[in-house]
């Protein structure tokens, strides 16, 4: 079939298998170009492995250091008629080239906060590679289903104590036009905590510590975003925020409870699935891409993870803030470019977004995501939308 971008909203319904799989192939000749990561890890599992910035740890784990690597992911297999997710794409893509590299990889499909994942994820690895030195916790999701009550708790992006009023840009419709948001309910705010905190990624390091399948000195991280002043209202004082900090007190607690480093790893701001849907954020990023590429700071996943990898997580001197997290969003708060961000901001209009904003070059990131619009492909070429199973 001819597979050109159905997008719907915030959501791109459908993927190109041979776009994916060159975007892949971009960020492994990436982490390659930038040579071997020293004292890196051997043998990683990656929970959240088949997009954005896990799909970057696993490449980064694989390419940079020549490690084994177990993912975890939750992603729709194609058929004849119907492409499958770009995750799957993505991490067919990924196993085919971890094969070329003669490098361990195997991914399992499903939902990483069941018990029945966990057990899973043990019995491969007692199969495969035994005790991992790394395991990074990059999952991204709306809802959870609680493995020891069956109840299913969904996350909300509300501010807290009282509505917050900003302006918004429709990516549909291209019209800009204030937004207000309610505030969240106790229990909304204690369903995000469950859904985003810490609980899941404690409940796996715990799980894989009973099964003796932790190095001596092993590190976890998990990924989280702060932003700054403009995005502060719905990520810092909002319900996403008290997820974050229940992020934080899961890394002390897991530090403090088993023999290895848990850090948070706070990260920039990059287009993904669920930075589409949050208010603010689309305008926030089309302003910011274009400050920070005009002053030649501007980063995606892969060279965010390998920062990450080479400046904080295997760094003798890692950058750390005054809460222990690894630090790799300091480009993007950079005064020089949240002062320039925010001198733009109050100018947007419907008539200037493409003049003032580099909304195009953040249209065109949100379409990769989804293997489109990547120059080298045919996207008149009619391909299959079925890939050999990972």
């Amino acid at each position: 079939m001819i597979i050109k971008p159905k997008v719907r909203g915030f959501i791109c319904t459908n993927a190109h298998p041979v776009g994916c799989a060159a975007n892949v192939q971009e960020q492994i000749a990436y982490t390659q170009q930038k040579g071997s990561i020293a004292n890196g890890p051997k043998k990683v599992l990656v929970l959240g492995c088949s997009t954005g910035y896990g799909l970057a740890s696993r490449i980064t784990a694989a390419f940079g250091s020549g490690a084994a690597t177990l993912g975890v992911c939750f992603e729709k297999e194609p058929s004849e008629t119907k492409t499958g997710t770009a995750g799957y794409y993505n991490t067919a893509a990924f196993h085919d080239a971890a094969a070329a590299a003669g490098l361990y990889a195997r991914t399992l499909n499903g939902d990483a906060f069941s018990d029945e994942c966990k057990a899973q994820v043990i019995d491969a690895l007692k199969q495969d590679l035994g005790k991992v030195d790394l395991v990074v916790y990059s999952l991204a999701a709306p809802r959870r289903t609680d493995p020891k009550t069956g109840e299913v708790y969904s996350s909300v992006l509300k501010p807290i104590g009282k509505s917050y009023t900003a302006k918004n840009l429709n990516t549909d419709t291209l019209k800009i036009a204030d937004v207000t948001v309610e505030p969240a309910s106790a229990e909304e705010i204690a369903n995000t905590v469950k859904v985003m905190g810490g609980e899941d990624w404690e409940l796996w390091i715990e799980a894989l510590k009973q099964a003796d399948l932790l190095a001596d000195g092993f590190k976890t991280v998990a990924y989280t975003y702060l932003g700054d002043k403009l995005t502060w209202p719905i990520y810092g004082h909002a319900t996403i925020g008290k997820a974050k900090e229940d992020l934080d007190r899961a890394a002390k607690a897991l530090s403090a409870t088993y023999q290895g480093d848990a850090r948070v790893a706070v990260l920039k701001a990059v287009v993904t699935q669920a930075s589409s849907a949050i208010p603010v954020m689309p305008l926030y990023l089309s302003i910011l891409f274009k400050v920070m590429k005009e002053q030649g700071s501007h980063e995606g996943c892969i060279e965010q993870i390998q920062r990450l990898f080479t400046e904080c997580i295997y760094s003798g001197n890692p950058r750390l803030d005054s809460d222990g997290r690894f630090r790799v969003d300091e480009l993007e708060l950079e005064r020089k470019v949240q002062e320039v961000v925010e001198s733009i901001w109050p100018q947007v209009t419907e008539e200037n977004l493409f003049e003032i904003t580099d909304h195009k070059g953040y249209r065109d990131e949100f379409l990769k995501l989804f293997g489109f619009g990547v120059a080298s492909v045919d996207y008149d070429a009619d391909v299959s939308p079925q890939v050999k199973p990972f």
